[in-house]
């Protein structure tokens, strides 16, 4: 999968946010096949509380910021079958508040890159048709997708109850 990575926030320097990315789409293209098709693009956004405000405003209705928000392009369906050869297909846009994500992270003692790149694979199952809130066994096909994604960047279990 191919990403467009913008970061249009004040992101720390440190680590790479590209290469974080990038490792976290590889990861969880391993155990979620359908996103190792070569021709899937997808955009990813680290922007700040402010613009993910006005998103899950404008997209959702939700008058706040949130730590992720995906835009799927494609429909579980179609993604699936989809073939390997032919032109470039947009699977959707993720974006990431970092007030919100780094709040996150400190009160669950994470580091800041280790629960970015679990809002990444999380955000990219959702852009894969995955969702968490349909039913509780939805719930846990994507939190087992997540954490063996997670598990291979050696990123321990986001949910410490696994």
């Amino acid at each position: 999968m191919l990403l467009d990575i913008a970061i249009e926030a004040d992101w720390p320097a440190a680590p790479d946010w590209e290469d974080l990315a990038h490792r976290a789409a590889a990861a969880l293209a391993t155990v979620a096949p359908e996103l190792a098709n070569p021709r899937l693009t997808a955009s990813l956004l680290f922007a700040d509380d402010a613009e993910v405000h006005v998103l899950n405003r404008e997209w959702r209705g939700k008058d706040k910021p949130t730590n992720v928000l995906s835009f799927p392009m494609l429909e579980r369906d179609d993604l699936l079958d989809l073939p390997p050869a032919g032109p470039p297909e947009l699977l959707g846009d993720i974006a990431l508040a970092l007030e919100t994500c780094a709040r996150e992270a400190a009160e669950k003692g994470l580091p800041l890159d280790h629960h970015a790149a679990h809002l990444i694979v999380h955000g990219l199952l959702h852009l894969a048709g995955h969702d968490h809130e349909i039913s509780a066994d939805d719930a846990r096909i994507m939190e087992q997708l997540e954490i063996k994604a997670l598990a291979l960047m050696g990123i321990a279990d986001p949910y410490g109850d696994h």
